[in-house]
Order: C-alpha cells, then sequence, then structure tokens
C-alpha cells in the first residue's frame, strides 16, 4: 500500500497542477486529473446557447478530441451491453433522445433516460452552475440527431434513418464520404460528443476545461457516495469504492492495478467473503492516486513494450534524475551544471566532484524528509496491471546509490546527440536500454530490452553486481567489430568497456603501470589498429586486420597476434619513417608480458580496457602534433 499512499501525497502535493493541460514531445495533450474525472476522445462539438438551444456544431480534430469529463464509479468501468452513462458527455446513443427515432438501435433499454435522470440530478442540485442547466434544458428537447443532420454532421439514408456504415448503397444516395465516417472508428452512433455553451455578448470558458464546472460535479457527486469505511492507505475512515481506474498507462489501456471479480473463477473465496477484506481502499484515495500515476507516466516515465518505468519525487518537486537514464542526460537536465555545456573527458575525480555537485543541487531542491519512489508496472493480459518493482528510498540514500553508479560504471562514450543533432562526447554511465544495445544489439525484441532494464535496477538502487551474462555478452559481441557498422561498434565498445570497468575500477587514461597480461594485450592490438589505419588512405574505410582478427584475438591471443604482425608488414613498409614510433611501441608493450603469459588462453574483458585506453592514447597524441582530428 506504500506506493498508493506516495501517489496520494504526490497528488495533494500538487494541486495547483490539476486540470492544467500540458503537452508531450509528439503533441499529445494531457492533464492531473480532477477526482471523479476522466478523458475520452471526443469526435463532435455541440455549441447551445444560454437560451438552451441549438448554435451549432463540428467534428473535432483528432489532435483536439482528448477531451476531460466528469464520470460516475459505473461509467468509468462499464463494458458491453451494461447501461453506465456518463454524467454529461457521452455517446449519441446516451445523449440523444431522438436517437431510436432515427433508427438508432439499442440492444435492450434505452440509454437516453438513464443519462438524463443522472443528469437531472446534477442540473437541479446547489452546485449546478448555468451553463449545465443550459444543456440539461436542450437535451431534454430531445432533437440532438435532428439537428446534427440539419447541420450535416451526421447522416440519414432515403429512409430517413442514420446510416450504419459508408458503403456502395450510401455513397450512391450522399455522393462524397461526409467527414463523420472518417472520423469515427463504428458507425455513427459511437461518435462520442461533448457539449459546451456559446454566447454572443460574453467569452465562455469550454464546458470540459471550465475547473468550476470540475469542482461543481466533484461536490455533487461526493454526497452519492457509500458509507464510511476503513482506508487501508490512509487509515482513516472514509466512503470506500471497489471500482477502480483503468485507462492508465494510455487512453487505450483497460488493465486495472486493483481489481475483484469473483463472479467466476473463485479468485479469493476461500480466504475471504468479501472483495473489500483483501484490500479496502476509499474513493478519495483510489482517485487520486490512479490520477496521480497517470499524470507522471505522461510527463516523465519511460515505456519499453508498455513496461513503464517511473522515478519521481512525493513532493512538489516531481522530476528528479531517473535510474535509467546515462550521464549525460542527468547533466543535461541541471542547467547549473557547466559539465553540461561541454562533456570534456575529465579525468575521475573531477568528473566523480562534478557530478556529486549535481547530485548535491538536486538534493537541496527536495524538502526535507522527502522520499525517492521507483516503480515497475507490466501487465501480463489485458485486463491486469501489475507493480513489479517498486522501491521508495529517502533521498539522501537515492542520490549516493545513483552518484556510486555514474562514478563507476564510467567510460568515455561518443554516440549521444546534443540538440543540434551533433556527436558528442560524454564521460559517465550508459542508459540501461543502450546497455541492452550493447549486449544484444539494435534490433533485439523490447521484450528482452526491458526485461535487462528490470535487471539492471538492483545493480544501480542496491549495489548488486552486473549479471555476468550481460557484461559477456558487450564483451563478446564488442570483439566482433565486423558484424557491425563502425557507428554501432563504437557504441557497443564504449558501453562494453564500462561495464568492465565498473568491476575492474580502470580509467580511460593509458595506464602505462599496468602490467595485467590481458590489459597489455588489448593495447598491442590498438596499436596495431591504429598503426593500419594510418597507413590507409582515408578515403579506404575497410576494417583493419586488428579488427578483423579482433574475436580470434580475444580467444587465441598469441597465435592470433602473429597472424596480425605478419600483415602489418606492407602497412609499416608503406609508412616510411613514421614507423619507428609504432615500432618501438608494439617492442615496449610486447616486453612486459611475461613470457608464460605470452601464450592462448582466452582474454577477459581487461583487453577491450586496454585497446580503448591505448588507441585513445594514440589519437590524443596526434591530434596534438599534427592539429588534425581524429581519423575515425
Amino acid at each position: 500500500m506504500s506506493w498508493l499512499l506516495n501517489l496520494y501525497e504526490t497528488y495533494n502535493s500538487n494541486l495547483d497542477e490539476v486540470g492544467k493541460i500540458s503537452k508531450k514531445n509528439n503533441g499529445q495533450e494531457y492533464t492531473l486529473l480532477p477526482i471523479s474525472h476522466t478523458t475520452q476522445t471526443a469526435h463532435i462539438e455541440v455549441s447551445i446557447t444560454e437560451d438552451g438551444e441549438f448554435h451549432s456544431a463540428s467534428i473535432i480534430d483528432k489532435s483536439e478530441g482528448s477531451t476531460l469529463i466528469p464520470c460516475t464509479e459505473e461509467s468509468s468501468s462499464r463494458a458491453g451491453s451494461k447501461i453506465a452513462p456518463y454524467p454529461l458527455h457521452d455517446k449519441l446513443s446516451y445523449v440523444a433522445g431522438d436517437f431510436v427515432t432515427y433508427g438508432g438501435k439499442i440492444k435492450n433499454e434505452e440509454p437516453f433516460s438513464y443519462y438524463i435522470a443522472q443528469l437531472r440530478e446534477w442540473a437541479e442540485s446547489p452546485y449546478a452552475l448555468p451553463s449545465l442547466k443550459t444543456i440539461y434544458s436542450y437535451l431534454t428537447k430531445r432533437r440532438l440527431v435532428a439537428d446534427l443532420v440539419n447541420a450535416k454532421i451526421i447522416h440519414v439514408g432515403a429512409d430517413g434513418k442514420l446510416i450504419d456504415k459508408w458503403d456502395k448503397k450510401a455513397e450512391a444516395f450522399l455522393g462524397e464520404r461526409p467527414p463523420i465516417f472518417s472520423t469515427v472508428a463504428g458507425g455513427q452512433e459511437s461518435a462520442f460528443i461533448r457539449f459546451t455553451v456559446h454566447s454572443s455578448k460574453r467569452i465562455l470558458p469550454k464546458v470540459w476545461k471550465d475547473p468550476k464546472m470540475y469542482e461543481s460535479f466533484i461536490k455533487f457527486y461526493e454526497g452519492l457516495l457509500g458509507n464510511d469505511d476503513f482506508c487501508y492507505v490512509t487509515g482513516q475512515l472514509l466512503p470506500s469504492t471497489e471500482r477502480h481506474a483503468n485507462k492508465i498507462r494510455n487512453a487505450g489501456d483497460k488493465a486495472k492495478l486493483i481489481s475483484a471479480n469473483d463472479t467466476s473463477g473463485f479468485t479469493f473465496r476461500g480466504r475471504f467473503s468479501k472483495a473489500n477484506e483483501v484490500a479496502n481502499i476509499s474513493y478519495e484515495v483510489s482517485q487520486k492516486a490512479h490520477n496521480a500515476l497517470k499524470w507522471l507516466i505522461n510527463k516523465q516515465a519511460k515505456i519499453i513494450d508498455q513496461r513503464v518505468f517511473l522515478v519521481w519525487g512525493n513532493d512538489s518537486m516531481l522530476t528528479v534524475p531517473d535510474v535509467v537514464d546515462d550521464t549525460y542526460s542527468i547533466f543535461a537536465m541541471d542547467e547549473t551544471a557547466t559539465i553540461s555545456k561541454e562533456m570534456k573527458s575529465y579525468t575521475h575525480e573531477v568528473f566523480a566532484s562534478e557530478f556529486a555537485k549535481a547530485m548535491d543541487g538536486y538534493k537541496n531542491n527536495l524538502s526535507t524528509g522527502a522520499n525517492i519512489n521507483i516503480l515497475v508496472l507490466d501487465s501480463a493480459t489485458t485486463g491486469r496491471l501489475a507493480v513489479l518493482y517498486y522501491r521508495s528510498l529517502d533521498k539522501e540514500l537515492y542520490f549516493n546509490r545513483l552518484k556510486n553508479w555514474h562514478t563507476t560504471c564510467t567510460w568515455e562514450h561518443r554516440y549521444r546527440k546534443n540538440e543540434s543533432q551533433e556527436f558528442v562526447k560524454f564521460y559517465g554511465a550508459p542508459a540501461t536500454k543502450d546497455i541492452a544495445f550493447a549486449a544484444y544489439g539494435p534490433r533485439v525484441n523490447e521484450k528482452v530490452v526491458k526485461g535487462l532494464m528490470e535487471r539492471m535496477l538492483p545493480c544501480i538502487i542496491d549495489e548488486k553486481r552486473i549479471p555476468k551474462d550481460i557484461v559477456n555478452s558487450a564483451l563478446h559481441r564488442a570483439s566482433n567489430p565486423v558484424s557491425m557498422e563502425r557507428w554501432e561498434w563504437e557504441k557497443t565498445l564504449s558501453i562494453a568497456c564500462a561495464l568492465i570497468n565498473k568491476e575492474e575500477g580502470y580509467g580511460v587514461s593509458l595506464d602505462k603501470e599496468n602490467q595485467d597480461r590481458d590489459y597489455l594485450f588489448g593495447r598491442l592490438l590498438a596499436i596495431a589498429d591504429v598503426l593500419e589505419r594510418n597507413a590507409l588512405d582515408s578515403s579506404d574505410q575497410r576494417a583493419t586486420n586488428a579488427r578483423r582478427y579482433m574475436n580470434s584475438f580475444a580467444q587465441h591471443p598469441e597465435r592470433t597476434w602473429r597472424t596480425i604482425q605478419g600483415a602489418l608488414q606492407p602497412y609499416q613498409a608503406r609508412l616510411g619513417e613514421k614507423v619507428w614510433y609504432y615500432n618501438k611501441l608494439i617492442d615496449e608493450v610486447g616486453s612486459q608480458i611475461k613470457p608464460k603469459d605470452f601464450n592462448n588462453k582466452p582474454l577477459s574483458g581487461k583487453y577491450l580496457l586496454g585497446f580503448y585506453s591505448q588507441r585513445h592514447d594514440l589519437y590524443q597524441k596526434k591530434e596534438k602534433t599534427t592539429g588534425e582530428g581524429n581519423k575515425e
């Protein structure tokens, strides 16, 4: 229940955001929903005059269809043939009193009678606003379909009845296909109608965007809730509910986090006699917690194959560094961090100091006693959503764990792009999604990606060791550059180095004092790679022998090195006098390998660290002496 309590507290800490419309990068709107409200995609907007007469109607563009509407417990979970009207905005079959007159098909009872009776209660309550009474007055006239037909929004056939679907018969009668048949997925009867009031004298707010209308329904509906019962979340006596929200991940999501259905299957009988004995949650807590969760998911969650990875602070500062992000993203969030302006290759000590400053800045922005929450959600079926992972950590502990991860699983990377879409160099830890890229390739199934991301959470939050299979998979892919394009291999290589370095604690800077056999073999391979690359013309982008034999070199270093060294001779001859520097370096590194270690024992991941650091050092020297950029 602690995740529900933290979501409930998050809602109460952000009441000023209720009803405010925000937009995602793709233009989709979202908001922190008021309690007793939900969202629906509306297809037709109907304007009513202040006198309660039809004014106009229009078909809504898909990008503007998301509509905030009041809802009851029954309507929020209606399905099939169940009649459960929304309090105000609803489908044509509910809101049109003349729906049946125009040939509308209903299964049993007429939905309009239930809808208008429910609306009457609200319109006659002391909380009703003038605009609500106006809409109610118009709908009691039972002529909505007639007005929409006259306005040429919906259409009837030759028999004067609503056209069920667009076919040859309808085309012969109407000619050009009307927009309504492209807007609504089903027949015209499925069109969702939203209402507003038009005034020629003053500007009125749209009904579905009016905070006063939200408050009107909330106060009205409070009086209709059931008896008080003990709430397991807050420990208070409050009206309870057994119906909880869906549409958690998106508008079409039917999966629920909390549900009880014992008409078949006996899901809880034998242990409990009633559903609320399992978990009794008050209506207010359920509404606020679910609405906060929907808002946070839209605002800042990472979603991979419908699995939600969400990190938030439960006070007014919601956005905190995400546990699945890379170091570049975290610095980019902090505008005060100088390292975010130009991600230079810092020494490990300087980088750790800069990162600690950034984390301290986030900590100071959170209130005393604030917690950081980590939540992972996914569903195995269309109707049930599960909490796969949940942790609530003290802010001090969370930022310390994050600091440890980003200062130990570190390496130099060049695969991120800045706002100008240019590749930038940054030092730090890779994102968990990019670790999946390195371990399994860019075309890996998203189910594998989300599984790896979940497995990495304990490595960051609890400082557990990275699973061996992930490290080995990244190592093997990085050792096989000929199977990838160059950009893909460079990305895989730097991420693999970061994973290996998590245990080894090396730095990107070349360690000339390191006498480890595997590290030295990696240095030899890098020298051969750079030597051959410098001998080739800049337009010649073929793989060097060092890279072509890299996988074999990792398995049989002594045997493969003899092959590589033999293949280097024509390139050594082409370099002329310049070759003496590389030959001297090969002799210097080779002499540090003890004779007993110069064998075919497979190399560990440390050879990649030696390879990268030696290659980095050589290119850095070239840039300093010639002023040329990296030939890569």
